[in-house]
């Protein structure tokens, strides 16, 4: 595996290019899926050694000493209704990542390759499909064999929680101010991701509308454009990893319009990729702003710091 994660350190920046770099690799089921390379931390060989955790979601197999921190470790294949990985008995690897500023490690059978895709190539499965399953995208070989991308915030979700809940402190703070005609519009193909959002909003009585993709939310702003009337936004909050257009493309494609009806709208990227260095390239992208997924606080944050700016 070292060979691997060489090749994923010295992998060029594919955000000016509308492409996303995956690691493949295996469950029990023998299905190729995939995951964003900027989420991982390291692949690693399954040590001998994992803590038990008592009185935790039986996916959770349990937890490993990480670089001096404690690790929960996630085996994707029960999260998924799959036979469990036999890592006791066979070799296996643990995938460490960061989700929204969290480090969570998912257990898999076997890594199998690098590869590069554009967010053209890869293909939402349909949002009625999406309701009641964990795959937010598709992608293929050239000979046919899918990659399924799974929506891993929707596992860790189920598993772990989701943070829905704003502090008491800021819903006072919103209700001091009367945000109900600051409409939001937001893009995100991972239906979890919407819902936690919605959720956050609609607490704030913040009016919005969702798109479940970036090229949606695009053309819904065009048309409104070209009606000649002004979009009614005044934040769009927007995923980075979608099928079709991603975040950084969209933020990019609308910030390079010469009407300033489109090109004042704040944009705020809002990423599981949650590190620094996603923070700056959605910067260099031209967003306004950057915050990690699933933390509802956040979310509330974001959209008062917003709304105070535009009622200046």
């Amino acid at each position: 595996m070292e060979n691997v994660m060489d090749e994923i350190s010295q992998r060029a920046n594919l955000a000016y290019t509308n492409q996303m770099e995956m690691l493949t690799f295996f469950l029990t089921d023998k299905q190729q899926y995939g995951i964003n390379v900027f989420k991982i931390i390291e692949v690693l060989e399954t040590p001998k050694e994992v803590t038990q955790i008592p009185q935790t979601n039986g996916a959770i197999i349990g937890a490993i000493d990480f670089r001096g921190k404690v690790v929960t470790v996630i085996d994707l294949g029960i999260a998924l209704g799959m036979p469990p990985v036999n890592f006791a008995h066979e070799l296996s690897y643990i995938i460490v990542c960061e989700y929204s500023g969290m480090i969570q490690g998912l257990l898999v059978a076997q890594p199998n390759k690098l590869i590069t895709r554009s967010w053209q190539e890869i293909k939402s499965p349909g949002s009625t499909f999406q309701e009641s399953a964990y795959l937010t995208a598709l992608t293929y070989e050239k000979n046919g064999d899918s990659i399924q991308i799974l929506d891993i915030e929707k596992i860790l979700g189920e598993i772990i929680g989701a943070d829905d809940v704003i502090a008491d402190e800021l819903l006072e703070k919103g209700r001091q101010v009367d945000i109900s005609s600051f409409k939001i519009l937001l893009a995100d193909d991972s239906r979890a991701a919407r819902d936690q959002i919605e959720k956050t909003l609609s607490q704030l009585g913040a009016p919005f509308d969702a798109f479940e993709s970036a090229t949606k939310a695009f053309e819904h702003i065009m048309k409104i454009y070209e009606a000649q009337e002004s979009p009614p936004y005044g934040l769009i909050i927007s995923d980075i990893e979608m099928p079709g257009m991603d975040g950084f493309t969209f933020t990019r494609t609308l910030k390079k319009q010469t009407d300033p009806r489109l090109t004042k709208i704040p944009i705020a990227l809002h990423s599981s990729m949650s590190n620094e260095s996603n923070r700056l390239k959605a910067m260099e992208m031209g967003a306004d702003d950057f915050i990690p997924k699933y933390q509802a606080n956040s979310i509330a944050n974001l959209v008062l710091k917003w709304f105070a700016k535009a009622s200046e």
